[in-house]
């Protein structure tokens, strides 16, 4: 949903800085390139610290990359199969980076196991969730389905609990540090629900496109014989 409603928003208005880093011979692939890395070095430094609030404002610096490198190369002309790879790649790089950064505060000074888990969950299904869809594109089927939390839905909820749950660490806000573990498990849940979803959607389309398949062939050898 928020893949729907707000890349198309903050395109926009991201829109005159892609062409400001365009006129800079700045090229797309080096905003990916630097946006990734800024986002693991917020999510990897800061995250496993417990300074959620400033690993939040890092992060949220640089993970605008991904909507700024796609504008450049539709301004630019230069929209390639390899800019979308390396953008989709690294996209699961800085994923990783985040919960993975969740996963180490609560294995360590956070010191709890079963958030430390949720973090792992988080981040594995995020992966299976993107994967899910790429591997039923790629053998021809449409997978025409969102689901519940996509990328987008992830890294909000995540980056916006951590943020607001730092904020009792760096400025004595009482209370708020529940956040973050109730956005873990909502992510968690949700996850698993937009996994079953494609899943499900993945194997209609499949026993659909096999029944036109059969359907094809028989009509075809009707008409032979």
């Amino acid at each position: 949903m928020l893949n729907k409603y707000a890349r198309a928003f903050f395109t926009r208005v991201l829109t005159p800085f892609a062409a400001f880093l365009l006129r800079r011979g700045v090229s797309p692939d080096a905003v990916t390139l630097i946006g990734t890395a800024g986002v693991m070095a917020g999510a990897l430094f800061f995250f496993p610290r417990g300074e959620f609030f400033w690993g939040t404002v890092v992060i949220t610096l640089f993970v605008f990359s991904d909507l700024v490198d796609g504008n450049m190369a539709r301004q630019a002309g230069i929209s390639s199969r390899w800019g979308a790879f390396l953008d989709s790649t690294l996209d699961r790089v800085a994923d990783g980076a985040v919960f993975g950064g969740f996963a180490l505060w609560y294995a360590g000074t956070g010191d709890n196991n079963v958030l430390c888990a949720v973090s792992i969950f988080c981040l594995a299904s995020g992966q299976v969730v993107s994967y899910t869809k790429a591997r039923g594109e790629s053998i021809g089927l449409p997978v025409a389905v969102n689901g519940l939390i996509e990328r987008a839905e992830r890294l909000v909820i995540s980056l916006v609990a951590a943020g607001l749950a730092g904020m009792h660490k760096t400025f004595g806000v009482p209370g708020i540090e529940i956040l973050l573990p109730i956005a873990l498990w909502v992510v968690a849940a949700g996850s698993l629900v937009t996994l079953g979803q494609r899943v499900v959607t993945v194997r209609r389309e499949s026993a659909e496109a096999d029944a036109a398949n059969a359907s094809g062939a028989a009509g075809a050898t009707g008409a032979t014989s």
